[in-house]
């Protein structure tokens, strides 16, 4: 089920978001997703618009949603990969905005792949100066 998040959610969602993000990144030191933390929690997620998707009551996955377009989280915990987390919090998404944009690691081909099924495309090419990891601004529309 998908849910609006809710500030309870925010012990939840950081072990996940850190979890996931340094298993879809092992080309990234671990310590740089360690030393984001306080800035996903402080400022990220209160800034955001963020769904979760709960199974028995427990978050399996989220997706978070800045200024009404950039797509700067989704993720599902390892184990719920591949059985259509990722795209049902994805659609979700897409349902409520008209276009919407994101930034991937090209080295996360599984992330590039992901994205590109759900009809986002490369429209430019960044290495982020925090990581020096070539990464792509991915952006997708909605078509009438």
């Amino acid at each position: 089920m998908i849910r609006d998040y809710r500030p309870e959610d925010l012990a939840l969602l950081l072990p996940l978001w850190l979890e996931s993000t340094t298993r879809s990144h092992p080309f990234i030191n671990p310590t740089y997703w360690q030393e984001s933390e306080p800035l996903v929690r402080e400022q990220y997620l209160p800034n955001a618009q963020t769904w979760v998707y709960e199974v028995g009551g427990a978050i399996v996955g989220f997706i978070s949603v800045m200024e009404q377009r950039f797509v700067g989280a989704l993720f599902v915990h390892h184990r719920w990969h591949g059985k259509g987390v990722g795209v049902a919090l994805m659609t979700h998404v897409q349902q409520h905005f008209p276009v919407l944009s994101l930034e991937v690691y090209e080295q996360n081909l599984r992330a590039c792949a992901f994205y590109q099924k759900l009809g986002f495309s490369a429209v430019k090419r960044t290495f982020p100066a925090e990581t020096n990891a070539p990464a792509q601004i991915m952006q997708w529309e909605k078509t009438a």
